[in-house]
């Protein structure tokens, strides 16, 4: 099986290949559209900022490609953001992959710290199918300052300061604003789940 990882000039890929191989996985890091689209699976991670990224996306022409994809595809932090439809963050029009709004978060009180870093529940909807049951409810890892809303295509929640969509699914392309490079068991697993679809 053919694993690439977009490479975008963002932050974080390297542990997304570096997580892979732990679960016996090897991955193609590139930025080749060729490469990317003859992949069986398509990894999208990310970290970084939104409209830097956007622009360049499009001046590569990735920003096509990844629209393009027919294969499973699963968005990452930045990633997943960067598959909606406009993002707070910079006045950003996205992918508009997956229609819905990236919005920043706003602390309502002194202790509700941003971004939100650490270790989180998260808990998937009944449909899901990129989650199993031994995975809700469980603990995985977020470093975020802007989130997802809830809406049609959520497939997981967590809340921090209001519920905000933890993962999402629309069609083939699949997304956690989590890091599941960086949680552990559960991580993994979710990334076999993924390269298992």
């Amino acid at each position: 099986m053919k694993i690439a990882i977009i490479d975008y000039n963002a932050g974080n890929v390297q542990s997304v290949l570096f997580a892979l191989e732990r679960i016996g996985i090897s991955a193609n890091l590139t930025s080749n559209t060729e490469e990317i689209k003859s992949a069986n699976k398509v990894i999208f991670p990310g970290v970084g900022e939104a409209k830097n990224t956007m622009a360049y996306l499009r001046k590569t022409g990735l920003a096509d490609t990844i629209r393009s994809l027919m294969q499973p595809t699963l968005g990452i932090c930045l990633g997943m953001q960067l598959l909606c439809q406009h993002s707070e963050e910079g006045d950003t029009d996205c992918l508009n992959v997956i229609p819905l709004k990236v919005k920043k978060f706003i602390a309502t009180t002194a202790s509700q710290k941003i971004p939100h870093i650490g270790w989180n529940r998260f808990f998937f909807e009944p449909d899901a199918n990129l989650f199993t049951k031994n995975t809700t409810g469980d603990y995985a890892y977020f470093v975020h300052s802007y989130y997802v809303e809830t809406g049609k295509y959520t497939t997981a929640t967590c809340d921090y300061i209001l519920p905000f969509s933890a993962a999402l699914q629309k069609d083939n392309f699949y997304a956690t604003q989590f890091h599941p490079e960086k949680s552990g068991e559960i991580g993994e697993l979710i990334l076999k789940e993924f390269i298992n679809l």
